[in-house]
């Protein structure tokens, strides 16, 4: 087993970085190949990666569809081995597919344009907050693609790297290891669904859609489990009869 001062001098000399389709780069071969597609507006080129296929198959597939490499580094201490290129390596960073939809992780000058207006986009905004537990989730509106899914939930990359870290015995902030897990819920202002949330009539039926939506993003994610998940299957089966 390498120590992890080893681990990072042979990650340097020589190392393969193994990519979601079977791909290996060296370094600046990595650096060659995603130069001009992923280095964003502000000049930082942005290393996707993930750390579980089929866990974050959605998101993967979001990524290629843009033309992205997508890293998979699926060692426990990879979190300081990103943290170690991008403190000596210039205008990198590493983002993880699932820490926001994508158009956030590699920002272009492209500006959405959302279907919505401000005055909908408040009165969604407050639907929403009044059914999504605050305790767990931090609703965020966004426009995006309208084939992209209505109702994404993703965690911010730098929260994420400081809890893996501290885990793994590498620092990170104090305390951040035992800090409850929360999430963003990126909701996709520009997809039918969301303009359907907006027109039903019924609050029971406004309240149902949204809680059908945020537990298929959460079971996308493994985060839907015990009674929670025998009440989205029950739901669901209600909703078809």
């Amino acid at each position: 087993m390498l120590s992890e001062e080893k681990f990072f001098e042979k990650a340097d000399a020589f190392a393969l970085y193994p990519t979601v389709d079977g791909k290996h780069f060296t370094f600046e071969e990595l650096t060659n190949a995603i130069k001009a597609k992923q280095t964003d507006k502000d000049d930082k080129m942005v290393i996707l990666y993930a750390s579980n296929k089929d866990e974050q198959h959605s998101y993967i597939e979001a990524a290629k569809a843009k033309g992205y490499e997508v890293l998979l580094l699926d060692s426990p201490i990879v979190s300081h081995l990103m943290q170690k290129l991008e403190t000596t390596k210039e205008n990198i960073s590493f983002a993880r597919v699932d820490a926001d939809h994508i158009d956030n992780l590699i920002k272009k000058d492209e500006t959405a344009i959302s279907k919505l207006s401000d005055e909908e986009k408040t009165k969604l905004d407050e639907l929403l907050k009044a059914v999504v537990p605050s305790d767990k989730f931090m609703v965020q509106l966004e426009a995006m693609d309208s084939n992209a899914s209505p109702f994404m939930i993703t965690q911010p990359e730098f929260m994420r790297r400081m809890k893996e870290m501290q885990q793994t015995g590498g620092g990170g902030m104090f305390g951040m290891g035992n800090m409850p897990e929360m999430y963003n819920l990126v909701v996709n202002t520009n997809h039918d669904l969301i303009n359907d949330i907006l027109n039903t009539k019924t609050s029971k039926k406004q309240e149902r859609l949204i809680n059908q939506s945020l537990d298929l993003a959460r079971l996308s994610q493994g985060l839907l489990k015990g009674e929670e998940l025998t009440n989205f299957i029950k739901r669901s089966y209600d909703m078809i009869k």
